[in-house]
C-alpha cells in the first residue's frame, strides 16, 4: 500500500518549533503558493498572513523572482565564496552597502539570520582581541530578545519559554530589561524608557572593560510577542555603548527591508550600528541567504599578515550562494522599481484603521504596530491584562481556527502575529483582518467561558 503525503510527514519528518503530537492531530502540506496565497494537497487555499514567518515581501511566484534564478541556472547554481567571490556576491554587497547606514562597509554572507549573529558575535570578541583587549568577551541582551536558535545565538537571547532546556549548553550574558509598556507598571512610555535606559547604563559603569558588545532587535522585539520600543530607546542605546565602548550589534533579521516602513527599523531613529545582521527579506521571501555588516575599523582590526592570526576563522558551504544573491539583486531592483517602501506605509494605514475593531474586543489586550509589524495580545481579563492560563493555549487555538476559516500565521504564546506580505492588496488585508477578528472572537469566548 502506497503511503500518503501526510502519512510520510508523521512518520518521517521533524518539523521546526513544533510538538509533534500537535501536528499529528492537525496536520498540513502545504503544495504551491500565488501572490497572497497558499494551496495545501487537498486544493484548500489560505492567505499567508505572517508571510511565510515574516520573509516574503512580493508574494508567491513573482515573476521577476522566478525569472532572476532561472537566468542565474543557465550559468551556475553555486560555487564557494572561500578564498575567492562570484559576480552575484559582489554585485549583490555594492548594492547592500548603498543603502544600509553610512558606518557599514563590509559585507559577510551566511544562511540564515541565526548565524548571520553568531558571525556577529564572533566578530565583535575578536575584534577586542585583535586590538589587544583580552577582558573584553562578554555580552549584554535584551531581556525577552531573540536572535536564532544556534547555540551562541540562544545565549544572547532571553525567551526562556524558547531557551529554558539548554541553559546548561549556553554561555553567560548580561541581562538588561528592555520597556514593555503595555505590561509596565506606569504605562507611560518615556518613563518606562528612561528606568531602563538607566539600568542599562548601570551595568556598563560597572562592567563595561568586560563586555564586547551588546545584542538588540530594531525597535520591535518579535518573538517577544512584537513589542514596539518607545521613542528614543534604540538612540539611547546607541548613545550608551559609544559612551561605555561597547559595540552595538543590530539585529534586523526580522525588521529589515521595508518591514517597519523604512528599509531598515534602525533608521526610525538614525542611529549607526558597529554589526548589523540581515536575513529573511533580502531575497523576497526566496532563498535562504543571511549576512553581517560591519565597519571598516572592524574589518581592519582583521587585516593583517596570516601569520599574526587575525583572519575571522568562519564560513558556510553554502555562503554567498549565486542563486540567492542573483534573487537578492532582483528584489532590491523591485523595492526601487515598485516603490515598495511607500506601499509598505500606504498598507500600514489601511491595516491600522482595519484593526480598530479588534481593539474593541473584551479579549483583546493590545495591538501593537509598527509598519506591517502587528501583533494583538490576547488577555482573559482586558481591565486587569490578567492572561489566560498557559495550558489554556488560545493563540495557538485562534491559529487553528484562523486556518479554518482560509489564513494561516503561528502565534507568540497569546500573541497573534499578523505579518502580511507587502503586495497584499486593500481587499485582501480586509478579508484576512476579518478571519482574525471571527477566530478570535470564538475561540476567546469559549475559552474565557471553560475558565470560569
Amino acid at each position: 500500500m502506497t503511503k500518503t503525503l501526510l502519512e510520510k510527514s508523521k512518520e518521517h519528518l521533524w518539523l521546526p518549533f513544533t510538538q509533534m503530537k500537535d501536528y499529528e492531530k492537525d496536520p498540513l502540506i502545504i503544495e504551491s503558493g500565488n501572490g497572497v496565497k497558499l494551496k495545501d494537497i487537498d486544493g484548500k487555499e489560505y492567505y499567508d498572513g505572517f508571510s511565510s514567518v515574516w520573509l516574503n515581501v512580493h508574494g508567491h511566484r513573482k515573476k521577476e523572482l522566478d525569472d532572476a534564478i532561472k537566468k542565474q541556472l543557465n550559468k551556475i547554481a553555486h560555487s564557494t565564496l572561500l578564498g575567492m567571490t562570484n559576480v552575484p556576491a559582489t554585485e549583490l554587497a555594492e548594492k547592500l552597502i548603498e543603502i544600509t547606514p553610512e558606518q557599514l562597509t563590509r559585507v559577510f554572507y551566511s544562511d540564515s539570520g541565526a548565524e548571520a549573529i553568531e558571525i556577529a558575535l564572533k566578530m565583535a570578541y575578536q575584534y577586542w582581541k585583535n586590538e589587544g583587549y583580552q577582558k573584553k568577551r562578554k555580552f549584554i541582551s535584551m531581556n525577552n530578545g531573540y536572535h536564532g536558535d544556534t547555540i551562541g545565538a540562544v545565549s544572547v537571547g532571553s525567551v526562556e519559554l524558547f531557551h529554558q532546556v539548554y541553559g546548561p549548553l549556553m554561555f553567560d550574558s548580561f541581562k538588561a530589561p528592555i520597556p514593555n509598556v503595555y505590561r509596565s507598571n506606569s504605562e507611560n512610555p518615556d518613563q518606562c524608557r528612561d528606568e531602563c535606559l538607566n539600568i542599562l547604563e548601570q551595568l556598563l559603569i560597572e562592567n563595561h572593560q568586560d563586555i564586547a558588545g551588546l545584542t538588540i532587535e530594531a525597535m520591535v522585539q518579535g518573538a517577544a510577542g512584537m513589542i514596539v520600543m518607545p521613542d528614543g530607546f534604540l538612540s539611547g542605546v546607541r548613545e550608551l555603548c559609544t559612551k561605555y565602548d561597547v559595540l552595538m550589534i543590530v539585529d534586523e533579521v526580522a525588521t529589515g527591508f521595508g518591514r517597519t516602513g523604512k528599509m531598515f527599523a534602525c533608521e526610525h531613529e538614525g542611529i549607526q550600528p558597529d554589526l548589523m545582521t540581515v536575513g529573511k527579506g533580502i531575497t523576497g521571501g526566496y532563498l535562504p541567504i543571511s549576512a553581517t555588516f560591519t565597519t571598516e575599523d572592524i574589518y581592519n582590526a582583521f587585516y593583517d599578515d596570516y601569520e599574526k592570526l587575525k583572519t575571522l576563522f568562519h564560513g558556510h558551504s553554502y555562503t554567498g550562494n549565486q542563486l540567492g544573491c542573483a534573487v537578492a539583486i532582483e528584489n532590491l531592483r523591485l523595492f526601487e522599481s515598485e516603490k515598495i517602501i511607500d506601499r509598505v506605509n500606504e498598507k500600514a494605514e489601511e491595516v491600522k484603521t482595519l484593526l480598530y475593531d479588534l481593539e474593541l474586543l473584551p479579549h483583546v489586550g493590545e495591538i501593537r504596530q509598527l509598519g506591517l509589524i502587528c501583533g494583538i495580545e490576547l488577555v482573559k481579563n482586558k481591565k486587569t491584562k490578567e492572561p489566560f492560563p498557559f495550558n489554556s493555549r488560545v493563540g495557538y487555538h485562534v491559529s487553528l481556527k484562523m486556518r479554518e476559516l482560509g489564513m494561516i500565521t503561528r502565534p507568540m504564546g497569546d500573541v497573534i502575529v499578523f505579518m502580511p506580505p507587502f503586495a497584499s492588496s486593500s481587499d485582501e488585508l480586509t478579508e484576512m483582518v476579518k478571519i482574525m477578528k471571527n477566530a478570535i472572537v470564538e475561540v476567546t469566548q469559549g475559552a474565557a467561558t471553560i475558565d470560569a
